[in-house]
């Protein structure tokens, strides 16, 4: 029987927001919102959270999770994650981002899915729909194209796929299903993810800062599993107060 874990890493140190894990959102950790939605999902057996701080270990234990302590000096949430998975028995491992809040357990589900009804799949991520064009310029959104099968050409930062124009009129790229914004949720076979994480980082990798591409020029293919699920990362407080918002909103 092939069992699948999810490990949500929560490192402590942010720039941008420090000690995001336990920044409070409607009166919750951060962590805890991930957590409860990652525990819905139907495929996985088990979820944990795999930190660098004694204080989100304790946070995470006082409200019924299950946590593990890790190195401070792992480069990536893939290495933190792979550090725990290594040591146990699962043969699916989920690295589900721990600034995803309202993360879809049915998004979850889906990934998981994708490599349980395909052996050939040794990693999977989702993307959705991109309606807008400020999203499609942002740098911070990272786009993804595919092929007919689903699996992955390239991540970047950059608008992609380029479209031209006549000269007399801007696409409407609402009307269109061209664009799809990456969703940084992985699904990986435990054997590939060790793997991967013992890879040097790619020139492409370290250009646009985006570790999924290591993947692709190491000769590998990534399964793209579309999904409806809009990410809604914690990064920044305004980020907070529209969390916020939204989780009230389903109240």
């Amino acid at each position: 029987m092939t069992r699948a874990i999810g490990i949500i890493p929560a490192r402590f140190g942010s720039t941008r927001l420090p000690g995001k894990p336990l920044v409070s959102i409607c009166g919750k950790p951060l962590i805890y919102w991930v957590w409860k939605q990652a525990s819905k999902a139907r495929s996985l057996d088990r979820v944990l959270v795999a930190t660098d701080d004694l204080r989100v270990k304790k946070t995470v234990e006082e409200f019924g999770g299950e946590a593990v302590l890790t190195s401070a000096n792992f480069a990536s949430g893939s290495d933190r994650v792979a550090s725990v998975a290594g040591e146990l028995n699962y043969d699916i491992v989920v690295n589900i981002q721990g600034d995803e809040p309202l993360i879809s357990p049915a998004a979850i589900d889906k990934l998981v899915n994708a490599l349980k009804s395909d052996k050939s799949v040794s990693v999977a991520t989702l993307a959705t729909v991109i309606k807008g064009e400020a999203e499609l310029r942002d740098q911070n959104v990272v786009k993804v194209v595919f092929n007919q099968d689903n699996r992955a050409l390239y991540f970047s930062r950059h608008p992609i796929p380029f479209w031209l124009t006549d000269g007399k009129k801007n696409l409407d790229i609402s009307s269109l299903q061209s664009f799809y914004a990456h969703i940084g949720v992985y699904a990986f076979r435990k054997n590939f993810l060790l793997k991967f994480v013992s890879w040097k980082p790619s020139r492409l990798e370290k250009l646009e800062r985006l570790e999924q591409l290591r993947i692709l020029e190491n000769g590998y293919s990534i399964r793209v599993v579309k999904t409806s699920f809009k990410s809604q990362a914690v990064d920044t407080l305004k980020d907070v107060r529209r969390a916020e918002k939204i989780l009230r909103g389903k109240r």
